[in-house]
This record gives C-alpha cells, structure tokens and sequence, in this order.
C-alpha cells in the first residue's frame, strides 16, 4: 500500500516523518527500497537530531547508498508540498565521480555484502533496537496478581522485621502491596501479602526459591505458599 507524506521540509512534516519511522526501519516493507530513496531526496537538508528516528533512518540510507545502493522496488510513496524533484531522483542515481565509478566496477567481485558493518550502520542499528525497545515498554506483557502466605520459623520471630526482609527484595515488574498478620496457632502469625507482577519480567517460583526463602531473607521467612493467583 503506498504511503503519502506532508511536506517533509517542514516542522510538521518532519514530526510526523519521525513519529511513523519510530517502529520501522524503513519507509515501506523490511529492506530499503526506492520508497527510501524518494523521501531521502524529498529533503531539502539532513534532518535535525532533534527527529531522531528521521536522522538514524537518513544517515542509515545514506551509508547504503554509499555501499551498494538500493534496488528493491518498494510499495510506492508520494511526498506532497515538496518542491525537490522527486521522480527525477528516483529515476536518477546520485551523480558519483567517474574515476571513483571505475574503480568500484573493478572491485565488484570483491564487495562483501555480508562483511563488518559501517560505524554508521552499527549506530543506525543500535537506535532502532532502542526506539523498538522503547515502543516494546509501551505494550507491555500482562500481570497477575498474587496473594502469598509467608510462614516465620516460630513464635519469636519478629514479625515487622520478615515483613520488611520480604519488601526488601526489589525487582523490574515487581509491585508489593497490602499485607496483614493471621493468626496460625500457638502464639504463631504469618504474613499474608499482595503482589502483582508483570508476567514476563517476574516468576513467582524464581522469586521464592531465588529471594524469599534464601539469604538474607530466609534469617525470618520458613517457607512461602501462594495462595491465590490471578491475571489481571
């Protein structure tokens, strides 16, 4: 499906260049394509980091076309209110030095297309995992929330000490909450205690073999039973 871009010299049109290419690498489909080169040539200068998404996809094209440049065909993309030439520069490869020409025709057979990546490239490549990274945050794994039973060794263990021991242990995706005191017998109390946890950062096994029932922990914490688990 072809793509329309709004004047992309502009602030407006670079804000919403950069909001589209927060989740892509390029302008259309999973490999550079004329589409990138069209909207490469539609700007009229390098873009501002400011726009970063923008300013690691233009360098990224650039280093392409300075390598081995770009011959998928694309979806089709149209830039309206630009005043650059834009068929012409699909058409038109950019101008290179002859002799410079010459001499990458004599080095064809030698071009590794699969050999170390370009400090560029690897820069290019780094922002788009930290921008994928970023958006990935936004859509974030489901939660579940859990009500854990935690047992003291007997009837003199300090009861404020295991429940601070047990709100000690901090991890990513993990959110104590409200817990009480009930009563088990002879003179014995455990913690009842809520949590919830964001499932694919926190497992609730880990959490008790790992940190609740070990050291430092286990000094006041006997054992941990999970008495209700619920996705959210």
């Amino acid at each position: 499906m072809a793509v329309t871009f709004f004047d992309v010299n502009s602030e407006s049109g670079l804000k919403k260049l950069d909001e589209y290419l927060l989740t892509r690498s390029y302008i259309t489909g999973y490999q550079a394509s004329k589409d990138d080169i069209t909207v490469h040539a539609a700007l009229s200068k390098p873009p501002s980091s400011e726009y970063v998404n923008v300013s690691r996809w233009y360098h990224h094209i650039e280093a392409l076309l300075r390598i081995s440049g770009v011959s998928e065909e694309g979806c089709g993309v149209t830039i309206q209110g630009s005043a650059a030439p834009i068929e012409e520069a699909v058409a038109t490869p950019p101008a290179t030095d002859t002799k410079a020409s010459a001499a990458e025709d004599d080095d064809d057979d030698d071009v590794d297309l699969f050999g170390e990546e370009t400090e560029e490239e690897k820069k290019a490549a780094e922002e788009r995992a930290a921008a994928v990274k970023a958006s990935g945050k936004k859509k974030e794994s489901g939660k579940s929330s859990i009500l854990l039973d935690v047992k003291p060794w007997d009837d003199e263990t300090d009861m404020q000490k295991l429940e601070e021991a047990v709100r000690s242990v901090q991890m990513e995706g993990l959110n104590w909450g409200a817990s009480k005191l009930v009563a088990v017998g002879y003179g014995i109390k455990k913690l009842q205690i809520m949590l919830t946890i964001v499932d694919d950062l926190v497992s609730v096994d880990d959490l008790i073999e790992d940190c609740l029932t070990a050291e430092p922990v286990n000094e006041y914490v006997q054992s941990c039973d999970i008495v209700a688990f619920n996705k959210i």
